[in-house]
């Protein structure tokens, strides 16, 4: 009668994961729960602005870690760009980049006859999202250690954010009225293939 018995370890080995196979499996898992958010939109985003609502509400409470808080507000800036930024500027008028974006994928459309290309982002929503979101946790948590609380004088701080938020949306609204794209779906209009029910 043959009984099943378990591989045998090594005296003094651990039977669990370690090292290198123990991150991959750890990634493994992470990338598996990133993937089933994918489909909740508003929920992922509401979860992360009141994440991002209960970090200035605690920067505001300490009266402190500014310069976390701009870099922060840089940080997302700079995301944000990327997300309203079409994947292939029409701008670019080097033949080399125009080829090698005309084989990459779709390009915004430049005149009024060309054909209806989809806008392409350069940040992706959920990619926009996920940076967002790892953003503010490191933001939350380095509000936790005196070393980041660097003595700044916050109004410079602030009035100098402002202006760089509206020079660069100024120059990003610019962009997008001289190439005729909007990075949103909302109020588009949607053009259907006719049924062929009524043949």
């Amino acid at each position: 009668m043959a009984t099943h018995m378990p591989p045998k370890v090594p005296f003094g080995a651990d039977p669990s994961p370690t090292g290198p196979s123990a991150f991959k499996s750890v990634v493994l898992q992470y990338e598996h729960l990133l993937d089933q958010l994918r489909p909740f939109t508003l929920y992922r985003w509401g979860g992360t602005l009141v994440m991002m609502l209960l970090f200035v509400l605690r920067i505001l409470w300490v009266q402190g870690w500014y310069i976390v808080t701009y870099a922060w507000g840089i940080f997302l800036l700079n995301l944000f760009l990327g997300f309203l930024s079409p994947k292939f500027d029409p701008g670019m008028n080097d033949l080399d980049n125009d080829a090698d974006a005309a084989n990459e994928g779709p390009a915004l459309p430049t005149k009024a006859d060309d054909e209806f290309r989809p806008f392409v982002r350069k940040l992706p929503e959920f990619t926009f999202w996920v940076s967002t979101t790892r953003a503010t946790l490191l933001a939350f948590v380095c509000s936790f250690f005196r070393v980041f609380d660097v003595p700044v004088f916050w109004p410079i701080l602030l009035v100098y954010f402002f202006l760089l938020f509206g020079l660069t949306m100024r120059r990003q609204i610019r962009h997008m009225a001289k190439y005729k794209y909007v990075p949103w779906t909302a109020g588009k209009k949607n053009y259907h293939r006719p049924s062929s029910a009524g043949l």
